[in-house]
């Protein structure tokens, strides 16, 4: 069943609460994360809990709740909701105070959590999804996970409206491509992987880093960290998302240009498995 984590409290999904003056409610002034349940098991709990601390410390938010305190609320919640497989919401505010634009004295981060049943798209796996090429409307600090989320919430509205699975996006002044809209992009030409650097104007993702640091060298694979142009990705061999919640999802079409032969490629097919093989073993042969 699903389940919510307010303030200290176990509580039904139907009694989640909002507190008016919570910041993270006025201000969209909070951090948060998604954790994936594989098996009743999280998966890279400890990088996402890494990147968690370092966008309190980005934000000037005390770090009040330690990484063993959250991990054993991720244990019971999962262990509460009787979820098997699922996805974990958590995100935590400055707090509660009288509304003022600088940071209120004395108050305390306020941390929430929900748990519902979710599994990885396999058909997108199979048969690789459509993105559009959307403008990156968004902020200058998007190394922060921050709860403000309309410049991607616009993007990915613009592809749905549109009949598409995905977004990619591209700064203006640049011409250069960023990342997706809750993911991250790659793509493969002549053998050699391509991705934007781990700068300010993308989230350092989990998933990227599991292959960047993981993946990507025990299959020897190049990489090149550098921004791309909309018109290199277009001419690639193969392109590839990933994320939490997608895992390494091929990109068959862009803006409606047809990527490599318009199938999933080998390089990402061999991605995709190594990444399963991971989470079989973190998750399913404790």
């Amino acid at each position: 069943m699903e389940l919510a984590f307010f303030d200290g409290t176990f509580i039904r999904p139907d009694e989640r609460k909002v507190l008016l003056e919570d910041r993270g409610y006025q201000f969209g002034d909070g951090i948060y994360e998604v954790t994936r349940v594989y098996n009743r098991t999280c998966f890279a709990l400890d990088r996402h809990l890494a990147r968690c601390r370092r966008s309190l410390r980005e934000l000037r938010i005390p770090i009040t709740y330690m990484d063993e305190e959250l991990a054993a609320i991720h244990h019971d919640i999962i262990k509460k909701s009787g979820i098997k497989d699922g996805t974990i919401y958590f995100q935590i505010t400055r707090g509660v105070g009288k509304r003022t634009h600088t940071f209120p004295d004395q108050v305390v981060p306020l941390l929430s959590m929900t748990i519902r049943e979710s599994k990885p798209n396999s058909e997108w796996q199979e048969n690789g999804i459509h993105c559009g090429l959307f403008e990156d409307i968004r902020w200058l600090r998007c190394d922060i996970k921050t709860l403000n989320l309309l410049g991607n919430i616009f993007a990915k509205q613009d592809a749905h409206d549109k009949g598409l699975q995905g977004t990619i996006q591209y700064r203006r002044n640049t011409n250069l491509i960023t990342e997706g809209a809750s993911s991250n992009f790659f793509c493969v030409k002549d053998g050699v992987i391509w991705t934007h650097p781990a700068d300010n104007l993308i989230l350092k993702g989990v998933t990227r880093s599991i292959l960047l640091e993981e993946i990507i060298p025990h299959l020897g694979y190049t990489v090149v960290e550098k921004a791309i142009s909309p018109e290199f990705a277009l001419s690639a061999d193969e392109a590839f998302v990933t994320s939490t919640s997608l895992e390494v999802t091929p990109v068959v079409n862009i803006a409606g240009h047809t990527i490599g032969d318009g199938a999933p490629g080998k390089v990402t097919q061999s991605l995709l498995a190594s990444y399963h093989a991971l989470v079989k073993k973190a998750c399913y042969e404790k």
